[in-house]
């Protein structure tokens, strides 16, 4: 068992988000298109990472973002600033576990989830990718960029959870 927030978590669920990060990172690197500055619709890469939080709740939801957001940070970085890899890996990808908050309500979890990443990629660009605004106000030039692959990846997203999960969970109950 390892320990979070007070809490034991169960090795069956430290090995799942092993594979699911693994997985998450494998779908990364399948991209329908991708920005110039960092962000891309990628073949559901953040579905792993999502029906994790979903089975596991929103603490080792987070956790398990949060790892891979550091995997992502790693086979992928994008560093303008230290404070602007803390927003843009581990808190944005963290955030992602939120998912866990609405286990019997899939899409409404993976709806609040990417909000989450959706708010710390945008947090981060208006601070340190305001250069790239132009004549934008740089809150809206967030806003328009990180939307532009995060409703997407949304859209996808909620799909594939919506229809894996309920399948997942009978599945899931019958081995344990």
């Amino acid at each position: 068992m390892v320990a979070y927030v007070g809490r034991r978590l169960p090795l069956r669920a430290v090995a799942e988000a092993g594979m699911l990060i693994a997985l998450a990172t494998v779908l990364s690197f399948i991209k329908i298109y991708t920005l110039p500055q960092g962000g891309s619709v990628t073949a559901a890469s953040m579905v792993p990472i999502l029906l994790f939080a979903v089975r596991w709740g929103p603490g080792p939801g987070i956790l398990a973002g949060a790892a891979y957001g550091l995997v992502q940070l790693w086979v992928e970085p994008f560093i303008l600033h230290p404070a602007q890899v803390v927003l843009d890996y581990p808190l944005a990808f963290g955030l992602l576990g939120l998912a866990g908050l609405f286990p019997a309500r899939p899409a409404l979890g993976v709806m609040t989830g990417m909000i989450g990443r959706f708010l710390s990629h945008w947090f981060s660009g208006f601070i340190f990718f305001a250069a790239f605004a132009g004549d934008q106000h740089p809150m809206l030039y967030s806003a328009i960029y990180n939307g532009s692959y995060l409703l997407p990846e949304l859209a996808i997203s909620a799909l594939l959870v919506a229809l894996i999960a309920p399948a997942l969970k009978a599945k899931l109950a019958r081995v344990a």
